[in-house]
């Protein structure tokens, strides 16, 4: 057996090394601090390991939404096998989820154009999309193995149908940081009543640092959960509450 470690060499543990020694975590985040002041003077201090050229990214996950094949994805194959059954070589050795194998097929009933010089195909459900047809960018060839919705849902805001992968969300926050000092870089806007399914892991970090999680904001109450203290507490003895833990860590510290 090791003899026992003097108790100040138990408490100089990795985290306070690292936060208390002179090129430490600490001194690296006051640097960062320090840079958007500097920044702010025209003197330019960069932290990121790529400058960023987008200043802000909006993303409309709208699950439930149209297809794809009843807006800008016509499939002439469908046309042609309308009202037929599936032939047994597309399913095959496959999985389907809520689908029968000797369901029929069903081609779209819109009626699509073509627009611009691309010629990108627009169905009558988005008429003004054509105006900006040569301006968009329109991948068909994302496919997956998922066949059901929380998997295939997860996937798309994740790059894995498994639990434990960085959003999209948190990849571009770590990518491109963030300006703002008192509000969150990354915020999530939800529709409907439940949101939508699996939940937090769609906007959430993965195995990124918890600060480029996704913060949702309510509708209704407090726009982001638990900023309110809940009904009962007396705003002096949260405060006397606060005072006490934060000196205990100072002392620990």
């Amino acid at each position: 057996m090791k003899p026992a470690q003097p108790v100040g060499a138990r408490e100089s543990s990795r985290r306070h090394f690292l936060s208390q020694c002179g090129v430490g975590l600490g001194s690296i985040a006051l640097g960062s601090l320090l840079g958007k002041d500097l920044s702010a003077q025209g003197k330019k201090l960069e932290v990121l390991h790529h400058a960023p050229r987008a200043k802000n990214v909006i993303f409309l996950f709208m699950a439930g939404g149209p297809s794809q094949l009843d807006l800008f994805d016509p499939k002439p194959e469908l046309e042609r096998l309308h009202d037929q059954v599936v032939p047994q070589s597309y399913v095959e050795g496959k999985r389907f989820a809520f689908i029968r194998k000797d369901a029929k097929i069903m081609a779209s009933p819109r009626r699509f154009s073509r627009f611009g010089e691309s010629g990108a195909d627009f169905s009558e459900l988005v008429p003004h999309m054509g105006s900006v047809a040569d301006e968009l960018l329109i991948v068909k060839s994302m496919v997956t193995d998922h066949i059901n919705h929380g998997p295939a849902k997860l996937f798309v805001n994740t790059g894995s149908g498994q639990f434990g992968r960085p959003s999209m969300g948190a990849w571009v926050l770590y990518g491109l940081g963030t300006e703002n000092n008192d509000l969150p870089g990354f915020i999530v806007l939800q529709s409907g009543p439940r949101g939508p399914r699996i939940g937090a892991p769609l906007w959430g970090p993965g195995f990124l640092p918890s600060r480029f999680q996704g913060v949702p904001f309510r509708s209704k109450g407090d726009p982001i959960l638990n900023l309110s203290s809940p009904p009962g507490f007396q705003p002096q003895r949260e405060r006397r509450f606060y005072d006490v833990v934060r000196g205990l860590n100072q002392e620990r510290l």
